[in-house]
């Protein structure tokens, strides 16, 4: 395979990604003929960010020896993005809900109508969505649906794969906003997208607080959610759940970066916590999407 230019639309100036910041001339020419073992290139990992200029970070791992064979370019990356953290500090994983204190910020309900916490995990012995193979992919969701079937109590429930979706489950799922599109066209560029929807489902549980999304960005997306404000019932349940899997199928990890996952924005906790909050009137205030824009709410 013929080895490709250092990316010069990179140089636009409307280009503000963390890629560009970082792929310097010199940082190309020594990475550009370095491959994985599973055969990934540079190329492999920034071609999102070349294909779509207007990307934030614009790199993605194909799998884990990606983070340290390409180093010189992700270690700069990672640690613009989640600064002050330096990848030569040691992440130590707790999904412990006993060691956390999380009181119910609002027990009376007038401002938080739901609560919801995700972790994007990737199981051992895979390459990341990017690079996954079709018969990696199909084998990692029979695993994956084995071990969720297998859970009890208030995790028991069911998996509804995509492909084959009758309309009635589909409508269903969107209804109840659990459905998982085809990623958008920076997945799509970084390769997550390949055999879509193949190898993809949903599971979740019958009070539907509990959910799971198999082989989206991640091979795991891993959701609790319930109406109000109760973070410490949530974040047991997600940490019940995570555990659970984790014992019977093993999480990508490393001592510092933590859980590994296909963007690098994502590594350390993998985790997004969140809460649907009603503010009245607020809509009708002049000033409402620039404070919405200061704060970063959406």
């Amino acid at each position: 395979m013929s080895i490709r230019e250092f990316p010069t639309q990179l140089n636009n100036p409307e280009v503000t990604s963390l890629l560009k910041k970082y792929l310097t001339p010199e940082i190309f020419d020594q990475l550009k003929t370095k491959k994985t073992t599973r055969g990934i290139t540079l190329w492999d990992c920034i071609n999102s960010g070349i294909v779509n200029l207007d990307s934030g970070a614009g790199a993605y791992s194909g799998d884990e020896e990606c983070y340290s064979l390409f180093a010189p370019l992700f270690n700069p990356i990672i640690e613009d993005y989640h600064k002050p953290y330096k990848v030569t500090m040691t992440h130590t994983p707790d999904m412990n809900p006993d060691n956390i204190k999380c009181p119910n910020p609002d027990p009376k309900g007038r401002f938080i109508r739901s609560t919801r916490i995700r972790v994007a995990r990737n199981l051992k012995g895979y390459g990341l969505s990017p690079t996954l193979k079709k018969e990696e992919r199909l084998e990692l969701e029979k695993k994956v649906v084995g071990v969720l079937k297998s859970l009890e109590g208030d995790l028991a429930g069911e998996y509804y794969p995509l492909l084959g979706m009758d309309e009635a489950t589909r409508q269903k799922l969107v209804d109840d906003h659990f459905l998982f599109k085809k990623g958008d066209r920076f997945l799509e560029a970084a390769g997550v997208n390949k055999e879509w929807p193949e190898g993809r489902g949903i599971f979740h549980n019958k009070d539907k607080t509990f959910l799971v999304w198999v082989n989206e960005e991640d091979h795991l997306r891993i959701i609790s959610m319930e109406k109000g404000s109760d973070i410490g019932s949530v974040f047991s349940r997600l940490c019940r759940a995570v555990n659970e899997i984790d014992k019977q199928l093993g999480f990508q990890c490393l001592p510092n970066l933590g859980y590994l996952t296909s963007c690098p924005t994502n590594l350390g906790t993998g985790m997004r916590a969140s809460v649907h909050i009603k503010i009245p009137n607020a809509a009708n205030q002049p000033n409402f999407q620039s404070v919405c824009d200061k704060y970063q709410i959406q």
